[in-house]
């Protein structure tokens, strides 16, 4: 299992209500682990993060989403809570930088409520995948198959439901992202 992440560009893709420990924590074990990460958002300045329902720390954006482009990284994250998912799959361009993800078949990553983003860009059905419990509904309806573990892979996809499952999910970017692009991404797209 590779642990290193040296050289490899990481964007987390996040707008205001995001969960905090979602985008913090792997945020963390991503560079620990040697990657460059690269917070963006819609907006430029600062984002907001909730601890569950209360507001939580303001996050630096790193670039604004009209100025990404998908090829600049090797692997997407998307972190959950209620509004961030809600934000970004109402946002064009948000939903079609994570599908160029799929597109070149690099490893993306969402947590919670994140999948709701990939709903959104078309690319789950027939994957594996887990996702919030009030969410996994959607994602059975989108053509997902859903399964109510910590973590679920799938060619280059890590899913998982929710903050308890940090350590588990962590562990498993860090192993996708290293191993780099998937065929199966690019299947999922088509």
């Amino acid at each position: 299992m590779a642990t290193r992440l040296d050289g490899r560009k990481i964007a987390i893709l996040a707008a205001d209500g995001f969960e905090q420990v979602e985008l913090t924590e792997p945020m963390k074990a991503l560079k620990a682990a040697g990657a460059t990460v690269t917070v963006v958002s819609p907006k430029s300045g600062s984002i907001r993060g909730f601890n569950h329902d209360k507001p939580g720390d303001d996050v630096p954006v790193d670039q604004e989403l009209a100025s990404a482009n998908a090829g600049s990284f090797d692997a997407l994250l998307i972190p959950g809570g209620l509004f961030n998912p809600d934000e970004l799959r109402r946002d064009r361009k948000a939903v079609a930088f994570a599908k160029a993800f799929f597109d070149a078949g690099k490893p993306v990553a969402a947590i919670c409520h994140g999948p709701q983003v990939l709903i959104t860009a078309g690319v789950v059905k027939g994957r594996r995948m887990t996702g919030f419990e009030a969410i996994q509904i959607d994602l059975r309806n989108a053509g997902a198959i859903v399964s109510d573990e910590a973590v679920v892979t799938d060619q280059g996809l890590v899913t998982s439901r929710k903050p308890d499952d940090i350590p588990a999910f962590n562990a498993k970017i860090i192993e996708e992202f290293a191993e780099g692009r998937h065929d199966g991404q690019r299947r999922s797209a088509a």
